[in-house]
């Protein structure tokens, strides 16, 4: 029998749910935890057949996945996204909070309704999320918490992002506050920022030069891969990433520093 003692296997027994992990980081984020050993609960809001093909693909390598289409900004639909994957695998162990959405609009065409979207799905969500899986985590006395941010909320060089930039710093104020109060149950908390990651997504806000130059100024001289960022979570959601909490892990090639 596998156990969480596994060195082949260290999430063994350990119940993973990821927010927004159909695709790009959040697929790489729940398919590297899945080979860590972790049942995981892969979510989506509209597009079930990606949900799917990642439940498939967990489950071709001899995992365990559970499909669950659920909207984080609303919080009934949390609700349900979280006990029915606790109920399903018998724990919930680990989050991943995943999802945003990217507007560009100049501050002052912003709409209230607007900042309000933008609120809910970045930075709500992870609120949503963690009151619900909290209560599951403290009896067991062990927890990890992982909120994606971005570089946007530590990088004061991108201009119209004012609701994705103020979302994303509020991630690590929330993560900074669960690491504080719920550090005495076992539970860690951590905010991780990725800088320029190579994934599937609407580029044609970036002209091609733009591009290149963005690449020309990381130090590594490259785009992140999903994997390399899955790979910070991988140690932040195992016994070796244990005393990590309240932090922010920037995962961007260097191309900003703290």
């Amino acid at each position: 029998m596998v156990t969480a003692a596994n060195p082949l296997a260290p999430l063994a027994g350990r119940t993973a749910l990821v927010t927004g992990s159909g695709r790009n980081i959040g697929r790489a984020i729940a398919l590297s935890l899945a080979a860590q050993g972790a049942q995981v609960v892969v979510n989506g809001h509209s597009d079930r057949a990606a949900v799917d093909g990642v439940v498939d693909e967990i489950r071709a390598q001899g995992g365990k996945a559970l499909g669950v289409m659920a909207d984080v900004s609303v919080d009934a639909e949390v609700a349900r996204l979280v006990h029915t994957g606790a109920e399903h695998f018998g724990s919930m162990d680990i989050v991943v909070s995943n999802v945003g959405i990217r507007r560009k609009q100049p501050y002052l065409q912003i709409t209230p309704e607007q900042w309000d979207e933008v609120m809910r799905t970045n930075l709500s969500a992870a609120f949503y999320l963690t009151r619900h899986a909290i209560p599951l985590m403290q009896p067991r006395r062990w927890g990890r918490i992982v909120l994606i941010s971005g570089f946007d909320g530590f990088w004061g060089q991108v201009t119209h992002r004012a609701h994705n930039i103020t979302a994303k710093a509020g991630l690590h104020g929330l993560s900074m506050a669960l690491a504080r109060e719920f550090g005495v149950d076992g539970i860690t908390a951590n905010t991780v920022a990725p800088g320029a990651i190579d994934t599937v997504r609407d580029w044609s806000q970036y002209t091609h030069q733009q591009r290149e130059q963005l690449e020309k100024e990381i130090p590594l001289g490259r785009y992140g891969t999903t994997d390399e960022l899955a790979a910070a979570c991988d140690l932040l959601c195992g016994d070796r990433g244990g005393f990590i909490s309240g932090q922010v892990i920037h995962v961007n090639g260097g191309h900003y520093m703290y």
